[in-house]
């Protein structure tokens, strides 16, 4: 096992709570709003801006899958480029955005289905100043709190603009694409683990869940220290703290095909998705060895396969 049981369970505690969150968010749909009892929903007027226009036809499909993947190659080698120029500031400034845009979309969706008796301008206003704060405090990497639990919606809203223009077979394919990128990136190249560290050790930010613990043995020889220094002392001991971390895009791309399973069987099929995925992940934590990197979307799409199968053979 890579991380102890307790580490363990609070990264698969964290993905599933994601998930249900992100099905919540993407049911809940925040680019529309409710007009009137008689008229029925309407298009949000204040998130026009960034409402994906939802494909109709299976050519609709291919060609988002094309722009998703071109899209993400171009992201990933723009990272690149700035992590080698060091332009911290930048990388800043784009984590802000999307942290920013993610939050507003999934605390509008939360909005919507609590029938608050304000405008929908209040309401915009409101989740927007919400989400600026919370973005500012995830960047100053102040708080190991605020880190996790915006990680809880940032994949949620981000999952909510993606969902509209996939079907079933441009998201399995995209999974495929992805996990095979993921091995390459991790076994292969290792620009994950890179990426992975510098966004934790220069910009203090890591797009996805983040644990740092001290082991077993770590916690006696604090307890020793202790016991045998004074305060100044024990200040200038260093303790090596291990770090358990899941990548953003392992959370994020179950949430997009449990969306589209969604949107395509129901509900009971989105769930299935999601106990594929965490199975697929809970085998990753359990077979996985300490101080090894691993890919974990192979994992994942392999059980997120096994939980679209299951739909369509029950359902």
């Amino acid at each position: 096992m890579k991380h102890n049981l307790k580490i363990t369970a609070l990264l698969l505690s964290m993905f599933v709570a994601t998930q249900l969150i992100g099905l919540y968010v993407i049911s809940s749909n925040p680019f529309t709003t409710q007009q009137t009892q008689a008229n029925g929903t309407v298009p949000n007027p204040y998130l026009e801006w960034i409402n994906p226009p939802p494909a109709q036809t299976q050519a609709d499909f291919n060609s988002s899958l094309v722009y998703l993947v071109f899209a993400f190659v171009l992201a990933i080698l723009l990272l690149i480029l700035l992590m080698r120029s060091q332009v911290t500031y930048l990388l800043k400034i784009w984590f802000f955005s999307v942290i920013t845009i993610a939050l507003l979309l999934s605390f509008m969706a939360i909005a919507k289905n609590l029938n608050l008796n304000i405008s929908q301008q209040v309401i915009f206003f409101t989740a927007l100043a919400i989400s600026l704060i919370l973005a500012f405090v995830k960047i100053s990497g102040k708080s190991f709190l605020v880190h996790n639990l915006t990680e809880l919606l940032i994949y949620p809203g981000i999952a909510t603009v993606f969902v509209p223009i996939l079907n079933v077979w441009t998201v399995v394919a995209l999974l495929i694409l992805i996990s095979i990128y993921d091995m390459w990136a991790v076994w292969h190249s290792g620009v994950m683990q890179r990426m992975a560290k510098y966004q934790i050790n220069t910009l203090k930010i890591f797009s996805g869940f983040f644990v740092p613990y001290v082991s077993k043995q770590q916690r006696s020889q604090i307890k020793s220290w202790k016991k045998t220094m004074s305060k100044s002392q024990l200040k200038k001991k260093k303790i090596k703290v291990n770090v358990a971390i899941l990548g953003g895009g392992d959370v994020v791309f179950p949430i997009i095909t449990a969306g589209v399973m969604f949107m395509t069987l129901g509900i009971v099929s989105a769930l299935f998705v999601i106990l594929g995925a965490t199975l697929g992940l809970t085998y990753l934590f359990f077979a996985a060895e300490k101080k090894k990197f691993y890919p974990a979307m192979p994992f994942i799409t392999a059980g997120i396969l096994v939980g679209i199968i299951a739909s369509y053979l029950i359902l």
